[in-house]
């Protein structure tokens, strides 16, 4: 048998592509990694998606944020953001106005229960960080850091806060 025998090929490669290894492996890491930030996001109510709006809501506080500005910052994209602010906003967490100078535009604030709540995580998220990435020395952080920037860079849209 050689190396292009297809059955040889079919059982013993299990990617077709080292673009595809690094691919699956961060899909599996993110899975991995999720599941952690579930359970702890899970005894709050908060979804991870919600509980980074409410972050970027509390980095510009006092002022309000246009809604399509918190779209664009989100760490992943949110289709339903509409429903995601519903939520947030039944349970006293932000508040949804109009602006004077574009009564089309919703500005979006945190309030004070808001930030109760994410003092409420802080400590718990940062355990949950330690146990996802904390066995990392600082320069390997960095250079994960540096890896998945350089991965993404291309495929960010031009203005992005994550580029």
């Amino acid at each position: 048998m050689t190396a292009t025998d297809p059955i040889l090929t079919a059982t013993t490669r299990r990617f077709d592509s080292s673009e595809q290894e690094a691919y699956l492996a961060l899909w599996r890491t993110y899975d991995r990694l999720r599941a952690l930030e579930d359970d702890l996001f899970g005894p709050f109510d908060l979804t991870a998606q919600q509980y980074n709006l409410l972050r970027l809501l509390a980095a510009d506080r006092p002022e309000a944020v246009p809604a399509s500005k918190l779209l664009a910052r989100l760490v992943s994209k949110a289709p339903d953001i509409t429903r995601m602010l519903d939520r947030l906003e039944a349970r006293g967490l932000l508040t949804r106005s109009r602006s004077d100078g574009d009564r089309r535009a919703v500005l979006v604030a945190i309030t004070d229960a808001g930030l109760a709540l994410l003092d409420d995580i802080a400590g718990p998220l940062a355990d949950c960080h330690d146990r996802q990435l904390g066995h990392l020395r600082p320069t390997e952080l960095q250079c994960l850091i540096a890896l998945l920037q350089a991965a993404r860079a291309p495929h960010e849209p031009a203005g992005s806060p994550w580029k």
